[in-house]
């Protein structure tokens, strides 16, 4: 037992000699490791919080360099306003008076009238642009406002205007009321035309209305070659009352260059506008601005109109004593003169000049160019007859 114990007391003090190593061993490499992991951490977030603090001045200089979105939009807004101004109207106000630059030779083209309705036209031809027109419509049982709607209602004119292909807004501008449209129109035998156009209304006083549209250019829409586009395009008009009446009229300065021959032009215009504003007349009676402003999914020019300046504001009693009275029998304006009407031999040779045209511009398939040389040789020999019959009966006479 002696010995025994002995060996356990020498023993024991070495045992827990080495237990206590090896624990101080433990401790000691613990507490390297968490200083080893604080000095980890501790460059961990230096490093990120470098890297955030560079993002954030990378961030600023962008900013300082790029204007904001708001900044994008303000100078957008500015650039639409100035697109239609307050000098447009002052000129349109004076053109619909009769004021205009330079001296221009007018020629009456037309002066129709029926129970409801009575149209005057009248064109130039300006030196420096193409073809002018100077017309009214005198609406019986009408009132401004109503007139006003309906001119301006592009998605319901989509419905009785067949030459109107397609309209859409693209833009308009809250502060100014200035609206930017696209609109494309068919032309017969000839490629559909292109309108991107900016307008913008005015109310005056005792409900008179102002509207000046000119052409413009939108990001959305660049030219596109299955469509020509009208580069030149400045039209107006003036709603008031006529008084003593209940009636309104509507008083327009036009001028476009939609790349139509001048005299053939004309004769369009002279041939088909009467038509085209009875078609007018009759949507005007079934329209109902109420309901279809309801159906409008957007706001327009309408809801942003302006006030006209005072220093542009015109008494509006001048309308023209004819107009007023609006008695007159269709025939009895004798001593004007009007547009001559063509002869028959004239159209068969406009249209033959449009076939050949046509037939020469190549984006027609065969089949239609058969059909359109069966149609020129028909034109060609109805015109032959007619000049011989024309001869003979000079030879006869003389």
């Amino acid at each position: 037992m002696t010995s025994s114990g002995s060996y356990w007391d020498s023993v024991a003090p070495r045992i827990l000699i080495d237990f206590d190593g090896f624990w101080w061993h433990r401790r000691e490499s613990s507490s390297l490791l968490v200083a080893l992991l604080m000095v980890l951490i501790s460059a961990s977030v230096w490093r990120i919080g470098r890297v955030v603090s560079s993002s954030r001045w990378r961030r600023r200089s962008v900013s300082e360099l790029k204007p904001s979105a708001s900044d994008a939009r303000n100078s957008q807004t500015r650039m639409i306003s100035d697109i239609v101004s307050d000098a447009d109207l002052k000129t349109l106000v004076a053109n619909l008076e009769g004021k205009f630059d330079g001296e221009e030779k007018w020629e009456n083209v037309i002066d129709k009238r029926n129970g409801l309705l009575s149209y005057t036209a009248k064109c130039c031809k300006p030196k420096d642009g193409p073809l002018k027109y100077l017309s009214s419509t005198v609406f019986e049982n009408c009132s401004t406002e109503l007139l006003r709607d309906f001119y301006m209602d592009n998605d319901y004119r989509q419905q009785w205007d067949k030459t109107l292909v397609k309209h859409e807004q693209l833009q308009i501008d809250e502060f100014s009321g200035t609206e930017i449209g696209r609109t494309i129109k068919k032309f017969p035998l000839l490629t559909p035309r292109e309108y991107v156009l900016a307008w913008r209304l005015w109310e005056g006083e005792d409900k008179t209305f102002y509207c000046f549209i000119k052409e413009c250019e939108h990001a959305l829409f660049p030219q596109q070659k299955k469509y020509v586009r009208v580069r030149y395009f400045r039209s107006g008009w003036r709603i008031r009352k006529v008084p003593g009446r209940d009636a309104c009229e509507i008083k327009m300065v036009h001028q476009e260059d939609a790349g139509l021959n001048v005299e053939l032009a004309k004769l369009v215009f002279a041939k088909g506008i009467w038509s085209y504003v009875c078609k007018m007349d009759a949507a005007l009676r079934k329209y109902n601005s109420s309901s279809q402003n309801a159906l409008a999914p957007h706001a327009s020019a309408v809801t942003f109109m302006q006030k006209v300046p005072p220093e542009v504001e015109i008494e509006n009693n001048t309308i023209p004593l004819s107009l007023v009275e609006g008695t007159q029998a269709i025939g009895e304006n004798k001593g004007k003169k009007f547009l001559r009407r063509p002869s028959k031999k004239v159209i068969t040779n406009s249209l033959i000049i449009i076939g050949v045209l046509c037939l020469s511009h190549g984006k027609f398939s065969l089949v239609a160019k058969v059909a359109m040389a069966g149609v020129l040789k028909k034109l060609s020999k109805r015109g032959a007859s007619s000049s011989n019959k024309v001869g003979s009966s000079s030879v006869i006479g003389s």
